[in-house]
């Protein structure tokens, strides 16, 4: 069976593609066939071969399966701002009914877990009262979060974890993602883990510590994924 959840975050640049990525490697470790989809990337490079993103790519060399480029990133944006802005500039509209019929053919291959990654937060505008949350909320998938560790993050998570649960899917679990720095340079570190943890309807994957290196099979070893993996979905 098939198991599929949208990979979120609290904001942009916290970390989602390497927790994505980690994600993958571990399920991989456990002999599980993963795949991945993008469905939406700007800040991408033009190559011989198209317009590439580098979270993307990340996400090809994490997975199991082989997929085309096209198939794991649909939507490649070359400037590296909002996707509706740098989709009205290149004269494209963003429909998430498309989206999501990619998203199902990678759903339906033979990955035992896919995992779909968003761009920036939970509410990324596609067009004029589209958003990339209807992608994850037409599918009706689970949602992982994941929450750079930082201040503020505690009103992030649960304005997320709220705003996902009006849009009526289940936050399946959280990773307390360090992307800003080591654990030890954030002031009462622990004390916002305890607190995430009370306050977060769903079980805290993992703690990954700060990794200059942004080695994603790093990350993995400190992960569980029982949770998910013992779901229905």
């Amino acid at each position: 069976m098939t198991r599929t959840f949208f990979v979120t975050g609290t904001n942009t640049e916290v970390g989602k593609t390497y927790v994505t990525a980690a994600l993958l490697h571990a399920a991989g470790v456990q002999g599980l066939k993963t795949a991945a989809v993008k469905p939406v990337a700007s800040g991408c490079e033009q190559t011989p071969e198209g317009l590439r993103n580098s979270d993307a790519l990340t996400l090809m060399a994490a997975m199991s399966e082989e997929m085309p480029y096209e198939q794991v990133n649909p939507i490649a944006l070359e400037p590296a701002i909002a996707p509706h802005i740098a989709a009205m500039e290149a004269g494209r509209r963003l429909e998430p009914s498309r989206l999501v019929g990619i998203c199902r053919g990678v759903m339906s291959g033979k990955a035992d877990l896919v995992l779909i990654e968003g761009a920036g937060g939970w509410r990324v505008p596609l067009a004029p009262r589209l958003f990339l949350s209807d992608v994850p909320r037409a599918l009706e998938l689970p949602v992982i979060l994941v929450v750079s560790m930082e201040l503020g993050c505690i009103n992030h998570a649960l304005l997320t974890a709220e705003a996902i649960h009006r849009d009526g899917l289940p936050l399946a679990g959280w990773v307390a993602n360090f992307v800003r720095g080591p654990q030890s340079d954030m002031p009462r570190a622990e004390e916002n883990l305890a607190t995430l943890r009370t306050v977060l309807p769903a079980p805290c994957l993992g703690v990954l510590p700060h990794d200059e290196s942004g080695d994603y099979r790093s990350g993995a070893a400190h992960l569980d994924l029982s949770p998910l993996l013992s779901s229905s979905n």
